[in-house]
């Protein structure tokens, strides 16, 4: 099969996550999910399942006041546990913790390959610090961007607030080639969350690329979205439960971003740079007077 025909199978999962004030509550929450991926796995073939921001973890203060105890290095219990489905049924994991290194604590992502190995991790460049969100009181920002590839496609993880930045999305897909962008979120319904959807389908359509918006599950949280490269009163995004957990397979197809970018020319037809000379009114009104005859 050509590259132009392959696809790519994903298993987004808005899942609930329980209140996690300790290790032992973290570690039964990665059970109880690994359990309920096992089922949707064997049901259906995929090649890379993705989880939520912070998927091992609480998303509240409650939790964060625990972070000496629920955050854990790369090869912690949130790797473990996902290195075993990923063997198990020859799939990548995405999945977010809260990473912890000798000095700091990152809001991270790390992907797990089908033979166990670790992929590689993303950290959170921008922390969100209104409504429901208090991350840089507890979180360091990340310094490294961070691809991978499954099935001829490249995909690049980004993070909930990460979403606001237009210079990010350009520069994965220009400058790195991403056709996947998996954006990973912990969407509180606080004001900023009629928002969200917005930057999610603006992301994809400016870039021309494939875009999973995924939220956790819970009366607070939901709606997670899947955007494709073009979309039109013919084809919209793709929605999730309001609340509940969403265990969803969706299709990534070349064929979609080809299409798209030969019909709508927005990357070929941007200029390199925009920093160019800025005329005011004040000189186009001087030039007006000093092309102005005498009466």
């Amino acid at each position: 099969m050509s590259l132009e025909n392959e696809t790519l199978n994903l298993l987004a999962c808005q899942i609930d996550i329980p209140p996690t004030p300790d290790a032992a509550a973290r570690d039964r929450h990665l059970a109880d999910t690994a359990t309920k991926l096992r089922k949707q796995l064997a049901a259906q073939d995929t090649d890379i399942v993705v989880l939520p921001e912070l998927s091992s973890i609480d998303y509240s203060r409650a939790a964060f006041d625990h972070l000496d105890e629920i955050s854990e290095p790369l090869d912690g219990i949130s790797f473990q546990t996902w290195r075993a489905v990923a063997i198990e049924f020859g799939v990548y994991i995405s999945y977010s913790f809260a990473r912890r290194d000798a000095e700091k604590t990152f809001i991270s992502i790390a992907v797990v390959a089908p033979d166990g190995r670790l992929v590689g991790h993303y950290d959170k460049l921008h922390l969100c610090q209104y409504g429901a969100s208090m991350e840089k009181e507890y979180f360091e920002a990340g310094s490294h961007l961070f691809t991978f590839q499954v099935k001829g496609y490249t995909l690049s993880p980004i993070i909930c607030y990460d979403i606001r930045f237009p210079e990010l999305g350009r520069t994965l897909v220009l400058k790195h080639g991403v056709d996947v962008i998996l954006h990973a979120g912990a969407y509180f319904r606080d004001p900023s969350f009629p928002t969200w959807h917005a930057f999610a389908m603006t992301r994809a359509i400016e870039n021309q690329c494939f875009l999973l918006s995924l939220n956790r599950a819970g009366q607070n949280y939901g709606n997670s979205l899947f955007c494709y490269p073009w979309m039109d009163g013919n084809q919209g995004p793709q929605h999730f439960s309001e609340y509940d957990e969403d265990f969803r397979h969706l299709q990534v197809e070349r064929h979609r971003l080809s299409k798209a970018r030969a019909n709508y020319t927005f990357l070929q037809d941007r200029w390199d740079s925009y920093d160019l000379p800025c005329k005011t009114h004040l000189e186009f009104r001087q030039s007006d007077a000093a092309g102005k005859k005498p009466s």
